[in-house]
């Protein structure tokens, strides 16, 4: 041991059998390029198990190992000394005070020459000197987690109501909106029964309105993002510029729920994103009764700083909890979130971070395109990949060139995490708490970036799946309407007439017109058929004419916005597909009928969304 005293950390690891003379001259050259610590490029390369490194480390330095006996150090923590410290610096600085000793303060620690840990120290303890002890951050995660899980959960789930209560979805109706739906429901039944000419033309009017509105609001998002076609924010010579030195921790939640058949891929795909290793930090989330997939992911081999979280067992199972359970453990600058079928481009995290160094303070996340790599699977995954492309190709493009408030997609977005935690994270009675984040940062003042980059994703080639998380999807734009709703001259005050506008047509606008769809379809066929008699009173009247206008005009812009998705990505296979959008929107139109239902009925009920069902891979033409 006296020997290792005066050895370099690298000799004595090569001494021991832990490393090999190649292995460590790469870890020398990925320090030089990118910087960071040795061991943590060690550890990250998967050349070394986290656990044989600190015991390594500890013993050269002649200092206690927790893992060497992590019971006992457990047994010994001071909840009211380690409460001195919010949870989130001790993770984010890998530290964790356990007790004082005979006026000694012992302190657990990743890094035993972190200047920035000692200045805390002394600052929350009035401690100067102190013992400190060696350990992983596994060991630090479980400390952490040890002392302040049930915090955890309990903000997870209540944090965000607590200190925004009006723009969380926790009360799905506020008493005004239930006594304004009672008033409009009152007056329709009145008008039914006493005028029901007067009411159905005022009922047929508004739809009218509504839909030509939201199909023009659309139409001219198309053709305004279609002018940004080609625009690349970040380039790739900006790419190759970066200095990997300069490039901060990012974080990446992956929030996963039944998806054994997918987390072996899931795996090798994160392992392909071009960032430095020991700076990436991936964050898996787990139900903890989830055993399937937990065993699964624990058969794979990952690098001993990625992270399993398990997330306690408590209601509303969503998405969005455990997302704010995680972030509480994320360490980086950034985070983004992927799910468990993704596979994005390998440089999308550089490409990030450039963004965010080329944009102000203003812009506190960056949505990147989704798409498709099994498009051709079948008929369903075609009509897919036809609406996805022009959602992410043109309308939200279209969106941002407006500065208009832009509802994320559910993954692939990317925060400046401090901004994040300012928001109040994600809303996890929301059922799209990524379409509500997006519209709840324009409303603080923030902006929502486009970035130049794709993640592919599964397309469901089931049709009772689709539907399960298509109605998943609009039950949550209903909810984001109605929340953001509650107050609209707030609202209209912080976001602007053009920001209401948004909300109206593109997020409750969408909802209303699939619901209203199927009537006007039955309407039209039956006066077709000469089959209602009742229509005759409309047939020469400015009405008729304004419905049979929304619903070619409307059929035509479906079918002229899925043609011109197909170019940009040269899915030319697909140009003949589109004239079956129609038949697409009219399904869309079941999935509406369901989220509303369920709107009453089970409103946070997350449909599960079955993945791993295709055999196809992303391939190099994508």
């Amino acid at each position: 041991m006296e020997e290792n005293k005066e050895k370099r950390l690298g000799e004595v690891l090569l001494d021991e059998g832990l490393i090999t003379e190649q292995e460590l001259q790469k870890a020398l050259a990925i320090q030089t390029d990118s910087g960071g610590k040795l061991g943590e490029i060690l550890i990250s390369e998967e050349f070394i198990r986290a656990i044989d490194f600190y015991r390594v480390l500890s013993e050269k330095l002649e200092m206690e190992f927790v893992s060497d006996n992590f019971e006992f150090y457990k047994e010994m923590i001071d909840e009211k000394l380690v409460r001195l410290f919010e949870k989130e610096t001790l993770m984010q600085n890998l530290f964790f005070p356990l007790a004082v000793d005979n006026n000694n303060l012992i302190v657990i620690v990743l890094r035993q020459d972190d200047e920035k840990v000692d200045q805390l120290i002394e600052e929350k303890t009035g401690f100067v000197d102190f013992k400190k002890i060696i350990a992983t951050k596994r060991d630090i995660q479980n400390l952490v987690e040890k002392t302040f899980k049930k915090e955890m959960i309990r903000e997870s789930i209540s944090e965000m109501y607590s200190r925004h209560p009006e723009e969380s979805a926790a009360r799905v109706f506020t008493i005004p909106q239930i006594v304004f739906f009672a008033l409009l429901s009152i007056l329709s039944i009145f008008g039914a029964i006493y005028y029901p000419y007067q009411t159905a033309v005022s009922f047929f009017y508004i739809i009218n309105f509504l839909f030509l509105a939201s199909i023009l609001f659309k139409f001219l998002l198309s053709i305004v993002g279609s002018y940004y076609e080609k625009h690349e924010f970040i380039s790739q010579a900006e790419i190759s510029d970066i200095d990997e030195k300069d490039l901060p921790i990012y974080s990446v939640l992956v929030p996963v729920y039944k998806e054994p058949e997918v987390i072996k891929k899931l795996i090798n795909n994160l392992k392909d994103l071009d960032y430095p290793k020991s700076k990436l930090e991936v964050l898996f989330l787990f139900e903890e009764n989830d055993l399937e997939t937990i065993n699964k992911a624990k058969s794979v081999q990952t690098p001993d700083n990625w992270s399993f979280i398990y997330i306690p067992d408590s209601q509303p199972k969503t998405k969005p909890k455990a997302l704010n359970y995680g972030v509480k453990e994320a360490r980086g600058k950034y985070v983004t979130i992927y799910d468990a079928e993704d596979k994005p481009e390998s440089d999308q995290l550089k490409k990030a971070a450039a963004a965010f160094n080329k944009s102000d303070e203003n812009i506190i996340c960056f949505q990147s395109a989704l798409n498709y790599f099994n498009r051709n699977e079948n008929l369903l995954t075609k009509l897919f990949t036809l609406e996805y492309s022009y959602w992410f190709d043109y309308m939200l493009p279209g969106l941002n060139a407006l500065k208009l408030p832009i509802p994320l997609g559910g993954t692939s977005n990317h925060f400046r995490i401090d901004k994040l935690r300012e928001l109040g994270n994600w809303d996890p009675f929301n059922v799209t708490e990524d379409a509500d984040l997006g519209i709840r940062a324009n409303a603080r003042g923030y902006r929502v970036g486009i970035l130049n980059s794709t993640t592919y994703e599964e397309a469901n080639k089931e049709l009772g799946n689709w539907i399960n998380q298509r109605s998943r999807w609009l039950k949550g734009y209903l909810m984001t309407f109605l929340v953001h709703n509650r107050h609209p001259i707030k609202f209209i005050k912080k976001v602007g007439f053009k920001g209401w506008l948004t909300l109206q047509l593109f997020i409750g606008g969408s909802v209303i017109t699939q619901l209203a769809a199927p009537f006007f379809w039955v309407l039209f066929i039956g006066w077709l058929l000469d089959y209602f008699s009742f229509l005759t009173l409309f047939y020469d009247s400015f009405l008729i004419k304004m419905s049979l206008v929304n619903l070619l005009f409307g059929n035509f812009l479906i079918i002229y916005l899925a043609s011109i998705a197909v170019f940009k990505r040269n899915y030319h296979e697909l140009i003949l597909y589109v004239i079956l959008n129609p038949f697409y929107y009219f399904m869309q139109s079941v999935a509406a009928w369901k989220a509303f239902f369920q709107l009453f009925s089970n409103p946070f009920y997350w449909e599960k969304t079955q993945h791993g069902l295709t055999s196809r891979e992303v391939s190099e033409d994508d």
